[in-house]
Parts: structure tokens; sequence; C-alpha cells
């Protein structure tokens, strides 16, 4: 199994000139806690989680309205293409600490999205009829990124891993 077989397809998005406030309003509309920035071209440029535009609102000391996604946004951005596998998926996720990513097509616009509760459902749903996934390797998966990071440290991109944006 793939990431374009579990995805949630067409995925809401925003702008890095939209408002806080027009991304909040995505995320309360389409019951989520993530939305990807995409460019003129819907090519991903960030991502802006329901932390992000708190942690914003609180230390800019502004409104959501006047404040860009841009300024709030995480510009390097951890994206998977629609071919890979649901293991190659669950690892880099681990690896990098993240609960969501942005499914690309080849020419790195936003196909979907893929997240930790899509693995866990799929898993429990099916267990482990050869799709790789298991309640192990799910619990595994979601205590790394649960792993407290380190002060300054940065993971260093490999060879044959799955897509990285830097916006």
């Amino acid at each position: 199994m793939n990431a374009s077989e579990l995805m949630t397809s067409h995925p809401k998005s925003c702008s890095p000139n939209d408002s806080l406030q027009r991304a909040a309003q995505i995320m309360w509309e389409a019951d989520c806690g993530v939305v990807p920035v995409v460019d003129d071209q819907n090519h991903v440029v960030g991502m802006i989680t329901d932390r992000d535009i708190t942690m914003a609102a609180y230390t800019q000391g502004s409104a959501l309205w006047q404040i860009p996604v841009s300024s709030a946004m995480a510009k390097q951005v951890h994206g998977v293409r629609e071919k890979d596998s649901l293991e190659v998926i669950e690892a880099l996720m681990r690896r990098v600490r993240i609960r969501r990513v942005p499914v690309l097509d080849s020419e790195g616009r936003l196909k979907g999205i893929l997240s930790m509760s899509d693995l866990a459902r799929h898993a429990h749903r099916t267990g482990r009829k050869g799709n790789g996934l298991s309640g192990d390797s799910i619990v595994q998966t979601f205590a790394g990124i649960c792993e407290p990071r380190t002060t300054g440290a940065k993971e260093p991109v490999t060879k044959g891993t799955p897509a990285q944006i830097t916006a």
C-alpha cells in the first residue's frame, strides 16, 4: 500500500500571504490541525499548525487577521511522494518527529495529506495483512514523534528518503 491509497485527497490549503485567521478558519471548517501552505502553482512552501497559530498570536501580540501565515509557518517541509510505501512514510514521521506529511506529485505540487491518525486507523482495521504496519509499529512511531527534541539539533538529510522542501 502507498500514500495515494490512504491519503486525504485535495486537502484545504492556504497561501503564505493569507492571515492566521484564514488558516484557523480552514482548520475549523475542515476539522484538522494542519494546513499546507502553497504558492500560486500549488507547490508546498510550508505547513501551519494550530499550535503555530496559537504561539504566533501569543508571541506577536496581534490579532490573527493582522498576522500573515508566512510569519508562523514551518518553512522546512518533509513531504512524501504518492507512490511511497506506508513503511517509508512511517519511518520519516518517526525520524523527523512529525504527525502529518503532505503528499506531493513529481513536481512538488500538493496532492494530499497523510497523518499518523490515518496510519493508526489503517493498522487497526487491517491488522498486519501485508501492509507492513502493526499496532506495535504505530506505537513506536508515535513514541518517536513524542520524544523531546534536543536544542539546536538538526536531522541530516540522507539519500533515498522522501522529498524535503525548504522554502
